[in-house]
């Protein structure tokens, strides 16, 4: 391996670690940036260690998860009687959270703001907590969709970097 390909190695291991923390963190793009790791790994190895049609499916497996990862927690919602604002209140929270309590202001963020917006719409205590059940609920299997997904990525990544 020459310099630049150990530099690519070096950036895709950096990028992998930083895709697995973005799964957590709502700001940093987690699967997108497991799948750049694995990009860059093609490129530092002249394409050897995955096929064309693994890159595509995991390609579609990066963009499907971010769909996803952005319908799931106002689906949780909707399903359990969330009111528009509250979704919109709950990723506020969300935000709030990360960046004050980590790792669990996330949850905790996300629950807190569906409650205020719930509670903002005169609703009565038990609807409040069950739409913030359902965003709690909705962003947990965001979470855990982003998690599988960019672990499977991080696992060939490190499988194929020797």
């Amino acid at each position: 391996m020459n310099f630049i390909d150990i530099l690519l190695v070096v950036a895709g291991f950096i990028l992998s670690l930083l895709g697995l923390i973005g799964c957590i963190i709502p700001a940093i793009p987690g699967t997108p940036l497991n799948f750049l790791a694995l990009i860059l790994l093609s490129l530092a190895k002249d394409w050897q260690p995955f096929s064309a049609k693994f890159l595509i499916v995991m390609a579609v497996i990066a963009m499907a998860v971010s769909v996803l990862d952005n319908i799931i927690p106002a689906w949780g919602a909707k399903k359990y009687g969330a009111e528009k604002t509250s979704v919109w209140l709950a990723l506020a929270g969300t935000l709030i959270g990360v960046v004050f309590f980590p790792p669990w202001g996330i949850f905790i963020g996300a629950f807190v703001g569906a409650l205020v917006g719930e509670f903002a719409h005169g609703k009565e205590a038990s609807r409040a907590f069950k739409a913030g059940w359902g965003v709690f609920v909705g962003t947990f299997l965001g979470i855990g969709i982003k998690l599988v997904a960019s672990g499977i990525m991080f696992f060939y990544f490190i499988k194929n970097v020797f």
